[in-house]
């Protein structure tokens, strides 16, 4: 008997559609006497992700996150948070949002405990394990019985997101978290954060102006400079985007007259010529400028740091032509 191979198709996988965002900011704007202070501000935090928030002082971040969480109103747009209009029903809204925006609001004469228990008690019907587990998840369990003015500031601020993880909250917005920490806080900081998006499914918010510390944390950016939004973008997508081909050479005036007249977008530093250009473009360019007497001395592919890529867009330091 010859053994029979069923020929029904097999089921094609189920196509998964992302999660659904659970904040959405939609063209933010803020006025204040007249002035915008943040103009059209649009974007949207999906869970497990940490959302790095970036611009120089005066760019329009502590605003934006004001709005966020309904300290102030917006003159126009719309924040939703997980479902909830935050104008409309602002208190399911909150009910979504862990923040601390500055410095966290401690009783420095309490324990750890005591302001974890009292802040428990404001929130109401916090489960009294709670307090245990939220000083796990920051690894402030084995002080939470000394007083707060015993704490290191990189302590203070943990204890200070472990206060606003007691909501269980789906949105964890903080407003310069690593400010004033030294760098072994900074690195503790950068792992709780990161923990607590990717296994807790929390979408952590950042505010920041720690470029380098973002670049290793964040998972997507966005960048305001005078209120406005000029790029968001995943870490990877925007140092892809920004990627340069690094020309070292003899006639630097003569190359960039070459590479002005073909249209190539470029910016120079001494004797080194940078190039926005296509891989496939490369050799091309490289024989115009040795048969116009150009020499060569190297030629490298060259990625921007988050923080290269910050100063050129917010106009500080930039000489692309």
């Amino acid at each position: 008997m010859n053994a029979s191979i069923s020929s029904h198709p097999r089921a094609a996988p189920p196509i998964l559609s992302p999660p659904a965002p659970i904040l959405i900011a939609e063209n933010l704007t803020k006025q204040i006497k007249g002035r915008t202070i943040v103009d059209s501000v649009s974007f949207r935090l999906q869970p497990g992700e940490v959302f790095g928030f970036l611009g120089p002082n005066g760019a329009g971040k502590t605003t934006t996150i004001r709005m966020l969480v309904g300290l102030i109103r917006p003159t126009a747009g719309r924040v939703q948070i997980c479902g909830h209009d935050i104008e409309r029903e602002l208190e399911s809204a909150l009910r979504c949002v862990g923040c601390i925006v500055e410095t966290p609001d401690l009783y420095r004469f309490m324990t750890g405990r005591e302001n974890l228990e009292h802040f428990a008690r404001m929130l109401g019907g916090i489960d009294p394990d709670e307090i245990d587990r939220v000083g796990s998840l920051v690894a402030l369990s084995h002080r939470l019985h000394d007083r707060v003015r015993t704490y290191s500031l990189g302590m203070r601020q943990r204890l200070g997101i472990a206060q606003a993880l007691l909501g269980r909250p789906r949105v964890l917005i903080l407003d310069e978290p690593a400010n004033g920490l030294d760098p072994a806080g900074i690195r503790e900081m950068r792992e709780l954060l990161r923990t607590l998006a990717h296994d807790e499914q929390i979408a952590v918010f950042v505010s920041s102006h720690l470029l380098a510390e973002v670049e290793m944390m964040c998972d997507r950016v966005a960048i305001i400079h005078r209120g406005a939004i000029l790029t968001t973008g995943t870490i990877a997508g925007l140092v892809i985007a920004s990627h340069e081909t690094e020309l070292v050479v003899d006639r630097i005036d003569l190359a960039v007259s070459i590479v002005t007249a073909i249209g190539v977008e470029h910016r120079t530093d001494h004797d080194r010529l940078f190039l926005r250009i296509s891989e496939a473009d490369i050799p091309p360019i490289i024989d115009r400028l040795v048969t116009a007497g150009v020499r060569i001395f190297r030629v490298a592919p060259r990625a921007k740091s988050l923080e290269e890529l910050f100063l050129e867009l917010t106009g500080v330091e930039s000489s692309i032509e």
